[in-house]
């Protein structure tokens, strides 16, 4: 195994939570991530070694989400449903409530536009400098910033909407 796979497979959290973040499906979001990957692997000479492997993978995924996407809306299909949640069985009322809290912010992320959904994830979930996700995402850091401060006041407004 290469040292660029093995930075790959360090990846994976990262890359998972960011794809959970677009699709907000989890089939979605595992088949988001495999096709990241893939696409990296056949793609590995062009990724500049000394260059951030996380920028490059994420600016991967954000293009597969896109053709994903175009490719759904050309074909008139709209996303499967959610499958019923895995998580079952757990105990414990401080369990239950941090995944229902979950489940309200992924469903907030949800609701947002994909421009802010992506900006938020980039730099609140990944925790990326704005001008390392505005490079991801191929856009000045203006409108990195513009899209990051909606996000981030459409979801505080549905939280706050959100019963307790």
């Amino acid at each position: 195994m290469t040292d660029f796979q093995r930075e790959i497979i360090a990846l994976l959290p990262r890359l998972r939570r960011l794809a959970r973040a677009l699709a907000a499906n989890v089939s979605d979001a595992d088949d988001l991530v495999q096709l990241t990957v893939e696409r990296a692997l056949e793609r590995a000479g062009q990724w500049r070694p000394g260059s951030r492997l996380d920028s490059w993978m994420f600016r991967i995924m954000k293009n597969a989400w896109i053709d994903e996407t175009r490719g759904r809306v050309r074909q008139s299909r709209i996303f499967a449903p959610e499958e019923e949640r895995e998580h079952v069985g757990t105990d414990g009322s401080g369990a239950m409530h941090a995944r229902l809290e979950l489940r309200d912010v992924e469903a907030a992320m949800g609701r947002l536009p994909d421009d802010q959904r992506v900006a938020v994830a980039l730099v609140l979930v990944e925790g990326m400098s704005y001008r390392e996700a505005a490079e991801v995402l191929q856009v000045p850091e203006g409108t990195l910033t513009s899209r990051l401060v909606r996000g981030r006041a459409a979801l505080m407004s549905q939280l706050q909407e959100t019963p307790q």
